[in-house]
């Protein structure tokens, strides 16, 4: 998968794939508007979003209605650098959803291809071309 990020003025930073393009930009206190979140929002927020997806096609393939579900997750920082130390994913269900489900639920969210991307992280390979 190719991503082709460009920067369309002030702060603003877009990564355009495939027919999508994902804005960036920093808060006002970081030098941009807050016109969009930031780019280590969206990473958080995809951490959420996929487990959401497993989720979601564990309630669909047992036709477990999805109404009342929801997902908090909270990101919890060092004090002393301020990176994340520790990332609590809560699946809310209501009151009528199936008990014996609880665990195999935990399961599905923790096959997330985000968060084991982070618990295996790839090689990463930065450097400069002059086109």
């Amino acid at each position: 998968m190719e991503m082709i990020v460009d920067f369309p003025g002030g702060a603003k930073v877009d990564a355009h794939f495939g027919d999508f393009t994902v804005k960036t930009d920093q808060s006002p206190t970081g030098g941009g508007e807050g016109s969009e979140p930031t780019p280590f929002a969206l990473f958080l927020a995809s951490l959420g979003a996929c487990a959401g997806i497993y989720v979601l096609g564990f309630c669909q393939q047992r036709g477990i209605p999805t109404d009342g579900i929801r997902i908090i997750q909270r990101a919890h920082r060092y004090p002393s650098n301020g990176m994340i130390e520790q990332i609590d994913i809560e699946i809310q269900t209501p009151p009528d959803f199936p008990e014996k489900y609880l665990p195999a639920l935990i399961r599905s969210a923790n096959q997330c291809a985000v968060k084991k991307h982070l618990e295996h992280p790839p090689k990463f390979n930065v450097y400069t071309q002059t086109v």
